[in-house]
């Protein structure tokens, strides 16, 4: 009776024995591994980037003292880098006001001044009112003449001043829309570009509206967005699309008054815990006239540069409508720093039913860096390429987030 029990007794013993043989040989080869392991070697870029962000350093160097702070980044495309002061104070009357005031000097000469008061809390914050002033006076801004069919060769430049006083006063129904009205005056001059003999001055060599007579403009406006992007500052999901309607109206040579239609429609698509993020942008701007009127050339769309067609040059193509197509694949490398592929299409027209259609676009493709702070791209380094060759931007801002809208738009000016 006994000898079953003794036969189990010996195996569960065998089996235990064996058990703890393996358990021990499982751990002396783990002692083994970690006596070998070394600690995780750190390139000096990226250990750079890591202090970075771990001391805080831009957030310190962004906050500055006392509300005064440096602004760097860029103007507008081609202005080069530009620095100056800036005083930004959000707690002002118990945070009921924000003002922001800045100078800015750029290494081609480009200078601009401009201030910002707002009141983001009116009837419960449901209503924000931002009053805008803006001088800026730009030496040098490319022109290749009117239309797709314009030619590299035909580069010239001009200088374009001007001086933009506006308001605009956004309602918050709901979380997500934003909706209202805009008031602007906007008083332009347009002169030789500083550039010449180097390149030719525009005025020598095209004679297009707004080239020889600059009229000033009363424009009114009215905008709705809906936004629900888990972060506006640096978004990884979720949608942002706008929708912006402006009368331009000639105070001066009564030859320039049109309208203007904007659309922007963004969506961005994020996986693998939204380290990876499909960025997807359509963008078109379309103006009308009434005969015998005309659009200044210095307010047609552009395409051309860092924040549109990144193969070519800056402004590269201009007319009365424009359409545009972004398309970004991002991934994380490490924490501040992700990686972007991004392909580009537009062309420009005279014509609205022209610009729809998807013939004869321009393209580009290309690859860069982005580097984050607080989640938000503050610098980016772009490699382009189109049948005109390649260009290399480095920019302090984000493509897809460029401008406050509501705001009066246009380019180059806006």
């Amino acid at each position: 009776m006994l000898r079953p029990f003794v036969v189990l007794i010996f195996t569960l013993s065998a089996a235990y024995s064996q058990t703890s043989t393996r358990t021990q040989e499982i751990e002396q080869e783990r002692d083994k591994k970690a006596a070998l392991l070394k600690p995780e070697l750190v390139t000096k870029e990226e250990g750079f980037l890591r202090n970075f962000k771990d001391k805080k350093y831009l957030e310190r160097f962004a906050a500055g003292f006392n509300g005064l702070r440096a602004k760097v980044g860029n103007m507008v495309v081609g202005s080069g880098f530009a620095f100056g002061p800036e005083y930004y104070r959000e707690d002002l009357m118990k945070g009921e006001l924000t003002f922001r005031s800045s100078a800015q000097v750029s290494t081609r000469g480009y200078l601009k001044l401009d201030a910002q008061a707002t009141l983001p809390r009116l009837a419960n914050s449901r209503i924000n009112l931002d009053l805008t002033a803006t001088y800026r006076n730009y030496g040098a801004i490319d022109y290749y003449g009117p239309g797709p069919d314009s030619s590299e060769e035909g580069r010239s430049n001009y200088r374009l001043e001007d001086t933009t006083l506006e308001t605009v006063l956004t309602f918050k129904p709901t979380r997500h829309v934003r909706l209202g009205p805009s008031l602007a005056y906007l008083k332009t001059n347009v002169g030789p570009g500083t550039r010449d003999p180097q390149f030719i001055s525009s005025d020598k060599i095209y004679n297009v509206p707004g080239m020889q007579q600059q009229s000033d403009f009363i424009r009114t406006g009215v905008y709705g967005q809906f936004d629900y992007r888990d972060n506006p500052l640096g978004p990884k999901n979720g949608g942002n699309y706008v929708i912006n309607y402006s009368w331009f109206n000639d105070q001066r040579l009564n030859q320039y008054n049109f309208r203007r239609l904007d659309i922007d429609l963004q969506q961005f698509i994020g996986f693998f815990n939204r380290t990876r993020v499909i960025a997807l942008r359509a963008k078109g701007t379309f103006t009308d006239t009434d005969r015998n009127e005309a659009v200044p050339f210095y307010l047609q769309p552009v395409l051309g540069g860092a924040n549109t067609l990144r193969g070519y040059r800056n402004f590269r193509f201009s007319d009365r409508n424009m359409v545009l197509y972004n398309a970004e694949y991002r991934w994380e490398i490490f924490a501040g720093l992700d990686g972007a592929i991004f392909a580009d299409a537009g062309k420009v027209s005279s014509r609205r039913g022209l610009a729809t259609n998807f013939k004869d676009l321009e393209a580009s493709v290309g690859f860069g860096l982005r580097f984050n702070a607080r989640n938000a791209t503050f610098m980016r380094i772009d490699t382009a390429f189109s049948h005109e060759g390649f260009q290399v931007w480095f920019q302090f801002n984000d493509i897809f987030n460029q401008r406050k809208f509501g705001t009066t738009v246009g380019q180059p000016i806006y």
